[in-house]
């Protein structure tokens, strides 16, 4: 990502709403990531996708991946609370890997933004600290997360995911 734009609001946001759920090591890294100071929103480069590294796919792909595995025994009723965690915690692992590795250009910057914020939100309902949800919601959110990333980056071979909702 654009490591050369003014620190401002947007990394505190995402930081804030990420919370401390990320490993201290990835803490730090996106603590010293800069954005703009614009919000974030979903749109796409002059109607094509935005464009893609290997780091972005390579941590996209890890939490597509355990979104996968994981569905089956989550819609079974299946998936207990230490599961939970342990998916929570193996996604904001990759966020992690993304913030600290991902080199965007400052526009997809900010799309990516809005996505890891969304992202972010899915892992506090997964990971029990959103009051009044439940964890299986927060899957849900995930997979339609992943939908709306595929929907506005260019990732080769990217395949979604069939929430069944």
């Amino acid at each position: 990502m654009n490591a050369h734009a003014p620190a401002r609001l947007l990394a505190i946001s995402a930081l804030a709403i990420l919370g401390s759920v990320f490993m201290p090591s990835a803490a730090l890294a996106a603590d010293t990531h800069q954005h703009d100071a614009h919000p974030a929103v979903l749109t796409l480069d002059h109607g094509a996708k935005w464009q893609t590294d290997a780091a972005l796919r390579k941590g996209m792909e890890a939490i597509r991946n355990s979104l996968a595995k994981a569905m089956p025994e989550v819609h079974a009723g299946r998936f207990d609370n230490a599961q939970y965690g342990a998916l929570a915690q193996s996604i904001e692992g990759q966020v992690g890997y993304i913030v600290k590795n991902c080199k965007l250009k400052p526009e997809a910057d900010q799309v990516l933004h809005a996505i890891i914020a969304e992202i972010g939100q899915g892992v506090d309902v997964i990971g029990g600290r959103a009051g009044g949800t439940q964890r299986e919601e927060g899957v849900v959110h995930l997979a339609r997360t992943l939908d709306d990333y595929a929907a506005h980056f260019d990732h080769p071979g990217w395949k979604g995911l069939n929430t069944g909702h």
